[in-house]
């Protein structure tokens, strides 16, 4: 979006971005933020509970433990 609003050129856009086809970069222009964010916030993965985890006991992850 800051190429596009700097040089008012999609076929630029396209071309920094490596599409091979400026059909691909009309895909991503196309979307709106509301419709991005919605989207963004489906795919968040859920929070990860910090934990405790029990050492590993095998050979490397004690080598590793002491340096």
């Amino acid at each position: 979006m800051t190429i596009l609003t700097a040089t008012r050129d999609i076929r630029i856009v396209s071309l920094w971005l490596g599409h091979a086809d400026i059909k691909t970069t009309e895909m991503y222009l196309r979307a709106s933020p509301a419709d991005k964010l919605e989207i963004l916030e489906a795919v968040t993965p859920p929070s990860i509970k910090p934990e405790k985890f029990p050492r590993a006991r095998d050979e490397l992850m004690e080598i590793l433990y002491r340096t």
